[in-house]
């Protein structure tokens, strides 16, 4: 199975590089559909615009719905629900029984699970009693196969950048966390949020962290004929051996060659 995942795309229509972040969106768009094999699913984790405005949330719908493998949404703390529902209201998976967008998806080897760590009031993760409940049966609800957590805020401290932890009460975190390994089948965690690569841990589950698709927005340093191309990731599992992830930069333009090559950066990968 493979993954391509993106984030933090911040969709927005009227700042300075309004038009940068949505031509970094579609270029991304353009290479996940280029990819040979193919993603048999795209998620994004998040973000996806500045202000939660219908007007923006149909600039990033109509970019996301080129995309020719199925594609998941989850929220993060620039977006809004009720917005977000409605610019999505076609996809099934989006259940309005819940106030809140967590949902997990069975088609695959691997269950999908997204939470929902939207808290409206600040820039940093919650996670309520009822998104406990929630999680819980969620996880329960199948136990024939490994589960991938998809989430906005990492549940772990990323010691690069100003803030290490990235929920509002550090108590909250670390009673996910434990909700994370309580059932043993939660074999790793993909976040956003902080726009830059990194990795960290929920106990013995692997997390990673990518980078933001503005590259306006893009935190860390990258050689100069990278600064200005958008990176998501790729993750593959595996039955037997489970999950590995590939950064990816975005192929500038058409007539550049699409087999891999990346003008002489290496890319992390990593063994999930």
């Amino acid at each position: 199975m493979i993954i391509a995942q993106i984030s933090d795309t911040h969709i927005a229509l009227d700042t300075p590089d309004a038009r940068r972040r949505i031509e970094d969106f579609e270029d991304t768009v353009a290479d996940i559909n280029a990819l040979d094999p193919a993603p048999d699913v795209v998620v994004h984790t998040g973000d996806i615009v500045q202000n939660g405005r219908p007007d923006e949330y149909a600039q990033a719908a109509a970019t996301l719905a080129k995309l020719h493998a199925p594609v998941y949404v989850m929220v993060g703390n620039k977006d809004d629900r009720p917005n977000l529902r409605e610019a999505f209201s076609g996809c099934e998976y989006l259940s309005r029984r819940s106030g809140f967008v967590d949902y997990a998806i069975e088609d695959y080897p691997v269950r999908l699970i997204a939470l929902d760590t939207l808290n409206p009031d600040s820039k940093k993760g919650d996670f309520c009693e009822q998104r406990f409940r929630n999680l819980h049966d969620l996880i329960g609800s199948d136990t024939s196969k490994p589960v991938a957590v998809f989430m906005h805020h990492p549940p772990f401290e990323v010691t690069v950048g100003p803030d290490l932890r990235h929920f509002d009460v550090v108590e909250t975190m670390l009673r996910l966390r434990r909700a994370l390994q309580q059932s043993g089948r939660v074999v790793v965690v993909f976040s956003g949020h902080v726009h830059r690569s990194v990795t960290g841990s929920v106990g013995s589950i692997p997390g990673w962290v990518m980078a933001s698709i503005a590259t306006t927005l893009r935190k860390g340093e990258y050689p100069e004929n990278v600064r200005a191309r958008p990176i998501y990731q790729i993750h593959r599992f595996d039955p037997q051996w489970g999950f590995t992830t590939e950064s990816r930069v975005v192929i500038s333009s058409p007539e550049e060659p699409h087999d891999g090559d990346r003008s002489g950066w290496s890319t992390q990968d990593a063994r999930l």
